[in-house]
């Protein structure tokens, strides 16, 4: 434990954490190339939600399910939320689709053919409904859309549309619901993306209003980019809403949170509680795709992996590094960061699930529980969830 840290504060600040699993992640997925399936993969929203139930049992900290339609679409949205209930977990965002349907090829809400935005805007609107059925809060917005030629559209034509969009969407919300915008920097469009970065997402925000925040997703950058000072720096505006974790080596690679770079997982979550934003207030989400590894196991890992940054960021001397920073103390500055990072939180995360009445090793909960060779044993038959599902 760090000087001037209170090890009962931090350990009731990590009982208050709360993450959200994507549905997606439970399903089957892949590369460009090649979706690869498991056995026991979810063949109905509902098995997903039976898999993300798992994970917050035996880590105490995910109680919420993000949907994404209409690789989610079920007949009754009311009776989905009930029956999430039942096993102890809510649904989460609402994420809309308007990437894969073959209209959708030159846009969705920025196409130039006004027949195809308006069938995207009517899907934004859908996701707002299936958002009052289930007493979600969040609407969670990314959007494929872009240009691949210098001349394929007009730039600023595009940005109209979408500006069009979002406020028919935003003014559909209703009083206790958020619509949260999501950027990334290229892909599928390589050579101009309609909404690219932070910056372009916070100035779309601004003009809608205050229910709609930005989504930073760890994987969305470019190389060197330094994400703690966009969070920082949303957070000082009130306008980060939520994250999507995850890791990448290259590109979106979308895998576990803190597996390429823990560092930078954990320079984040400080940016994060110095900047008050440990509260319900942020939606802290999950969105990876696990092509090669176990699904639930994978997940556990990278809530796991989240609660130990988190851990270490609250173990950050602030008076310490306040006053080296007041000195001008740079090499002393750095080490109380790398005195938190450097300390080892998994047997003060231990306790607090302990504390909570669960095993202090998820991993090993979960491989001793048999849900694994419960569901091969029984998902037999019927169509596997996948990405494209």
């Amino acid at each position: 434990m760090t000087a001037g840290t209170s090890k009962d504060a931090v350990k009731a600040a990590l009982t208050t954490q709360a993450l959200e699993t994507p549905s997606w992640a439970y399903g089957n997925s892949g590369t460009r190339f090649k979706v690869f399936a498991q056995p026991g993969v979810p063949r109905t929203t509902r098995e997903k939600l039976d898999d993300a139930a798992r994970v917050h049992a035996h880590t105490g900290v995910a109680p919420r399910v993000a949907l994404h339609i209409p690789w989610d679409k079920v007949d009754d949205y009311a009776a989905l939320a009930e029956y999430a209930s039942e096993r102890g977990v809510t649904l989460g965002a609402i994420n809309a689709n308007v990437f894969q349907d073959d209209d959708y090829k030159l846009g969705s809400v920025t196409n130039p053919d006004p027949a195809v935005r308006r069938k995207a805007l009517d899907h934004l609107l859908e996701c707002v409904d299936i958002m009052d059925a289930t007493g979600s809060r969040d609407l969670k917005l990314w959007f494929s859309d872009g240009i691949n030629y210098p001349g394929q559209d007009d730039i600023r034509t595009r940005q109209d549309r979408l500006s069009e969009a979002l406020r028919t969407t935003y003014d559909r919300l209703g009083d206790d619901q958020r619509m949260l915008i999501e950027y990334k920097l290229f892909e599928p469009a390589f050579y101009a993306t309609d909404i690219p970065d932070w910056g372009t997402a916070y100035a779309h925000c601004l003009k809608l209003g205050p229910k709609a925040q930005v989504v930073v997703d760890t994987g969305h950058h470019a190389p060197g980019t330094n994400i703690e000072f966009i969070v920082a720096t949303l957070l000082r505006e009130g306008r980060l809403g939520a994250f999507d974790f995850n890791s990448r080596f290259y590109a979106d690679d979308d895998l576990m949170a803190g597996a390429a770079d823990p560092f930078q997982l954990f320079r984040i979550m400080y940016e994060v509680v110095r900047g008050g934003g440990l509260t319900s207030d942020i939606a802290f989400m999950l969105d990876q795709c696990h092509n090669i590894e176990a699904k639930i196991p994978a997940i556990i890992r990278s809530v796991m992996n989240v609660q130990e940054a988190t851990a270490k960021a609250l173990l950050v001397d602030a008076d310490a590094l306040a006053e080296a920073q007041r000195t001008g103390d740079v090499l002393a500055s750095n080490a109380v960061l790398m005195d938190a990072y450097n300390t080892d939180v998994r047997p003060l995360l231990a306790e607090v699930r302990e504390d909570s009445g669960l095993d202090p090793d998820p991993m090993r909960a979960y491989q001793q529980s048999g849900w694994q060779e419960q569901i091969v044993k029984d998902r037999v038959g019927g169509e596997q969830a996948g990405w494209g599902a």
